[in-house]
């Protein structure tokens, strides 16, 4: 357990009490942001907390040993410091957030109590709720490459090698035509390309508000001659204006085949192709089958 002030701790053994607790948000961008579920301003650790917008407290729990522990906080987006257009593009991933015991009438002998990393934020309305991970649930994170058939690395990173913007053919801009303001998008202007050639691909805005952020597409398809419809992955959230520009990418769904077909980069396929299942393991010999030890998947 952390040791409290001195002055807080005799405070606390008092009987009366006149606690609150404050959060410290420092995103990974650089911003510091104060909250406090108390009724009125109070500066913490140097930062001006603001009261009532800021975050509500779920249940926390915390575990002995080097155990991962989770917690939440919720917050209504009225605070202009917290916007829907930040949480939607991914300001507060990974932000870093203390969480300190306040008397509110001395509040320079605030005490820190725990430390988090913001995890999955989720939209209630017009609300949001943001999960808490200790800086221990680092610790379970998976490490190291996974034994599959399919590729895991990301198309056009350093481990895949292939040069996806720099590429003819395999990008193209466009301008927002329209959409459903869920998880469609329509882009004009994207050119005529081969069918299916931007599914599992990624769309980026290049201007409007949502300017630098991309979205991952399931599928793209002609709807007309000039207009893609696109199909997400995941909500759009905040949505672009029409007439915004945007870049599509192709994608990629991990296989050798189309990392050979569409890429010709299967020197640099990072999965594992010829990769026997369970099907050879426990089949039966047989005669016809042929052992020469050539690979199992062509």
């Amino acid at each position: 357990m952390r040791p409290l002030h001195p002055d807080l701790q005799a405070h606390l053994e008092d009987g009366a009490t006149t606690v609150c607790l404050a959060w410290i948000v420092r995103r990974t961008d650089g911003s510091v942001l104060g909250f406090t579920d108390h009724d009125r301003p109070l500066t913490v650790a140097g930062t001006v907390c603001e009261p009532q917008t800021g975050f509500t407290a779920g249940a926390a729990e915390a575990s002995l040993g080097l155990g991962g522990d989770i917690s939440d906080v919720s917050g209504a987006l009225s605070s202009s410091a917290i916007s829907e257009t930040d949480i939607e593009r991914g300001a507060y991933d990974g932000a870093d957030v203390a969480l300190y015991l306040v008397n509110w009438q001395a509040p320079e002998t605030a005490s820190l109590l725990r430390r988090f990393h913001v995890g999955e934020i989720t939209r209630e309305g017009r609300a949001f709720r943001a999960e808490l991970r200790s800086l221990s649930a680092a610790l379970d994170q998976p490490r190291g490459r996974f034994f599959t058939r399919h590729c895991d690395a990301r198309l056009g990173d350093a481990r895949c090698g292939f040069a996806l913007s720099g590429t003819p053919g395999y990008s193209a801009q466009g301008t927002v035509s329209g959409g459903n303001g869920a998880r469609s998008i329509d882009l004009a202007g994207i050119g005529v390309h081969p069918d299916r050639w931007f599914d599992h691909g990624v769309l980026r805005f290049d201007g409007g508000v949502r300017a630098g952020d991309t979205l991952s597409v399931a599928s793209a398809s002609l709807s007309d001659a000039s207009t893609m419809r696109l199909l997400l992955r995941e909500p759009v959230g905040v949505p672009p204006a029409t007439g915004d520009p945007a870049t599509l990418f192709a994608g990629c769904d991990k296989t050798f085949a189309t990392c050979k077909a569409k890429f010709s980069n299967q020197l640099n396929f990072q999965g594992f192709p010829h990769m026997p299942g369970d099907d050879r393991a426990l089949n039966y010999v047989n005669s016809d089958a042929v052992f020469d030890g050539g690979p199992l998947v062509p």
